[in-house]
């Protein structure tokens, strides 16, 4: 009864796991560092937002590697726990895999339960207390097998446990055999097939050729000359499309930002950090939303506001404004 009782659990992360492994192989816009939906572009937001954030900023130089041993660790979880084979050893990686993503992606997700990686972590519990019980699974068959091997041979109990270690560990190979060259194919087929492009729609705004002015300053490149608003200059507004968007910094905490032009003349600038997990957030120009490419919270495009979850709150509004001089200006 516990074999049957686990199945449906077994299956669902087995295939969870597999999949996100895969996804994000197939991916190449996973590891670009230009794309908002990137491993760098997490760990960024990891480095902003995470409690343990000091110790991943030095792992921002090694992205692409820890992207991969993220992608392979979970696809090797998902099949370990499909076959069930090493099935507390898997399920030991789900758990410590769950919480990092916890420590580091969903922490501040409110209220805490809105975040699927502490569900995750405590799911994969009755995995490593229990194994994967005795109904289709590998470590049990293996086990059977060697025991049967034992009493038709009459050979000692330390030749069945041997045969036992051998029979575990040549399945173990053809498996992880079997992996790799799936995740090679789902690599290979992913970058043919062009991978997941961003959808962020916003180019960044090139620095001004001068820097910023106090109040009733003039100046500015190119322009009028004209006075301007207090603040920083973040870029020329020509720059922003109508109906379109362009990328800053915040001058006021260092965030990326964005600015977006729906109608000529008006400008909307919001902090581009996903108040969900510190991703950041791009323009989607055919939908007129604000969309994040890690977990899929979309935001009102001229007020912040959330339109769709997980993101529990808005965007943080900037305020910006066209001088004279056809600069834009925030605080």
């Amino acid at each position: 009864m516990l074999g049957r009782a686990l199945l449906p659990l077994r299956a669902f992360l087995g295939f969870t796991f597999c999949f996100a492994g895969l996804q994000k192989l197939a991916n190449p816009g996973f590891f670009q560092a230009t794309n908002p939906g990137s491993i760098q572009a997490q760990l960024a937001g990891a480095v902003r937002r995470s409690p343990i954030h000091s110790l991943i900023s030095p792992l921002t130089h090694l992205a692409v590697p820890l992207g991969l041993l993220i992608a392979f660790a979970e696809l090797a979880i998902g099949i370990g726990t499909l076959l069930g084979l090493w099935q507390r050893l898997a399920a030991a990686g789900g758990v410590a895999l769950s919480l990092l993503l916890f420590l580091t992606v969903s922490f501040h997700s409110s209220p805490y339960y809105t975040g699927a990686d502490i569900v995750f972590a405590f799911a994969w519990t009755p995995l490593l207390l229990a194994g994967a019980g005795p109904v289709l699974s590998a470590d049990a068959a293996i086990a059977a097998r060697a025991r049967a091997f034992g009493g038709s041979r009459g050979v000692s109990a330390d030749d069945a446990s041997r045969r036992e270690v051998m029979l575990k560990g040549t399945v173990t190979a053809v498996a992880a055999v079997a992996g790799l060259l799936l995740g090679g194919v789902v690599a290979g087929l992913g970058r043919l097939a062009g991978g997941t492009n961003s959808n962020s729609g916003a180019a960044a705004l090139p620095s001004p050729a001068t820097g910023s002015a106090g109040p009733g300053g003039s100046g500015g490149s190119g322009g009028s000359g004209g006075r301007h608003p207090a603040g920083t200059a973040l870029g020329p507004a020509k720059d922003v499309p109508v109906g379109g968007a362009a990328s800053f910094t915040d001058p006021g905490t260092g965030d990326p930002a964005i600015v977006i032009q729906a109608t000529a003349g008006k400008f909307v600038a919001f902090d581009a950090v996903c108040p969900h997990a510190g991703c950041t957030v791009g323009y989607d120009q055919s939908a007129a939303l604000i969309v994040c490419p890690c977990h899929g919270s979309q935001f009102n495009a001229a007020t912040g506001a959330v339109e769709t979850g997980p993101a529990a709150t808005g965007l943080k509004p900037i305020p910006i404004a066209e001088g004279g001089n056809g600069q834009l200006y925030a605080p």
